[in-house]
């Protein structure tokens, strides 16, 4: 087994797959250095002596400086380390675009919605408009489980606090989240559950959700019926007499939108997980397929993976203007921008957001950036795109959902449960976590750490995993019946 990777010829620092003992030698690319103390997994090693205020380089790119004289051969972390980023910067383009060799795109078995989009699951959703019907929703999906048959895959709900007390951007968000979630090509058959009396009123929500197909969508307002539980139950069967008409028939990759998220990262995820996830949105692509990258905080340092991709100068000032707009966001909460890593990415191995945001942006591979897209927005152009969202997990995996993702490539080197609405496949940095939690983790690309296979290999195992996925197979999450929504919030509550 391979000790340490060192990722790009221009780094003065080599990463640790499996935990090192003192006195590991590493030899490679016209290095030969001795492990001068214990190396966990993960974690970075230096290839030479580095002064105070010396840049420490991975991935090809300065991650920070030493904030004090490091040996050769030594552990370096978070106490002799920090971040160069600040606030806002001017970027100039330099176009780099590359476009991929087209390849042929196999089928997955799935659904066609009377408006041609295609789908990976045939869903009966329940869209709370505001936080004060939650527990009826909740009931209406425990009571009604009995329309769960034929081609039917699950009726479920997604509770949220908001939809009243908000005002201006946030309200306009709530709308928006849920009216995106509402034409979501996974709900068979959607039921709008409202009050009455909140901010979120029936005539706003219309507007916001535009046309649609009353045999798929009806609402019912809970204060305009004696028991809203009873109320609701014939809608429920209309809903799920329509959804039930729709079977499996194959379609094209072409067609697939696939959302990338991180979280629980570790030292390990932009040399393993990332990467097989770069390598999957790149074919893709290819194929004609759509892949979404998100987490805009964690491309902060990382822009020189990103923004010379840009298809067009046009797109370029877009992703510019969702960067430092980002930025500006947090500067106005007098935030700095780069308070991250949590404090578990940090035991992982990762020491500074740099560090973070480089082995983040892996996921987006190389192809070109065809568009940028803001939150609650839908993905319209084929290929990758990016996104407006934070880094939670929750706020931008539900984010990823409304943009239309079908499913959604989850990477983590520390392991969470959660699911989003969309189908969430959980992808294991490394062989011990998926082995830890075997029922959390859909897929391991520790596998590449482990020397079993390369990246190109993992990838296409990943993409035969997501054409199962995409037919019908259950992620680990779905099993469990997790699944949850979290809205971006910025305002006041009144």
């Amino acid at each position: 087994m391979t000790d340490f990777i060192h990722i790009n010829p221009k780094d003065n620092v080599v990463v640790a797959l499996h935990p090192i003992q003192k006195g590991t030698v590493f030899e490679g690319d016209g290095y030969a250095v001795t492990a001068a103390m214990d190396i966990p997994q993960g974690h970075k090693m230096t290839l030479k002596a580095l002064s105070e205020g010396d840049q420490v380089i991975k991935y090809g790119f300065s991650i920070g400086h030493a904030t004090e004289a490091v040996g050769a051969g030594e552990w370096i972390h978070t106490h002799n380390m920090r971040t160069n980023l600040e606030g806002e910067l001017e970027y100039t383009y330099n176009p780099n675009v590359r476009f991929p060799e087209k390849l042929p795109a196999p089928t997955f078995m799935g659904y066609r919605r009377k408006d041609g989009r295609a789908a990976i699951r045939n869903e009966i959703w329940i869209i709370p408009t505001v936080g004060c019907v939650n527990d009826v929703a909740k009931a209406l999906v425990r009571e009604n489980q009995d329309l769960v048959t034929g081609t039917i895959d699950g009726l479920y709900t997604f509770t949220h606090p908001f939809g009243c007390s908000q005002t201006g951007h946030d309200h306009a968000q709530t709308r928006k989240l849920l009216a995106a979630l509402t034409r979501h090509p996974n709900a068979g058959a959607v039921l709008v559950l409202s009050l009455g009396c909140e901010n979120l009123t029936h005539e706003q929500f219309l507007a916001e959700l535009g046309d649609y197909d009353p045999q798929r969508v009806r609402f019912l307002t809970c204060q305009d019926v004696d028991d809203e539980l009873t109320a609701a139950r014939p809608i429920l069967e209309e809903l799920a007499a329509y959804a039930g008409s729709f079977k499996r028939e194959p379609i094209p990759a072409s067609e697939l939108v696939v959302g990338m998220k991180c979280g629980g990262s570790d030292g390990l995820s932009g040399i393993t997980a990332n990467p097989v996830v770069g390598r999957f949105s790149d074919m893709l692509g290819a194929m004609g397929g759509s892949t979404v990258l998100t987490e805009v905080p964690e491309m902060f340092g990382a822009e020189g993976f990103l923004l010379d991709r840009c298809v067009n100068e046009e797109i370029f000032h877009k992703a510019v203007n969702m960067i430092n707009g980002f930025k500006d966001y947090f500067i106005r909460h007098n935030e700095v921008v780069y308070d991250n890593p949590s404090p578990g990415n940090k035991q992982g191995g990762i020491t500074t957001l740099e560090d973070k945001s480089c082995g983040c942006v892996q996921k987006g591979g190389s192809a070109p950036i065809m568009d940028v897209i803001g939150y609650g927005e839908p993905v319209v152009t084929r290929g990758l795109n990016m996104l407006y969202g934070p880094g939670n997990d929750l706020v931008s995996a539900t984010a990823l959902t409304a943009a239309g993702a079908h499913l959604i490539l989850f990477t983590t080197g520390r392991g969470t449960p959660f699911g989003a609405p969309a189908p969430t496949m959980k992808l294991a940095t490394n062989t011990p976590l998926a082995r830890k939690k075997s029922t959390w983790i859909d897929f391991n690309a520790g596998v590449v750490a482990d020397g079993e296979r390369t990246i190109d290999e993992a990838a296409h195992d990943l993409m035969d995993l997501v054409l199962e996925v995409a037919s019908g197979k259950q992620t680990w999450a779905e099993k469990k019946g997790f699944r949850e929504i979290s809205i971006f919030k910025d305002g006041v509550v009144l």
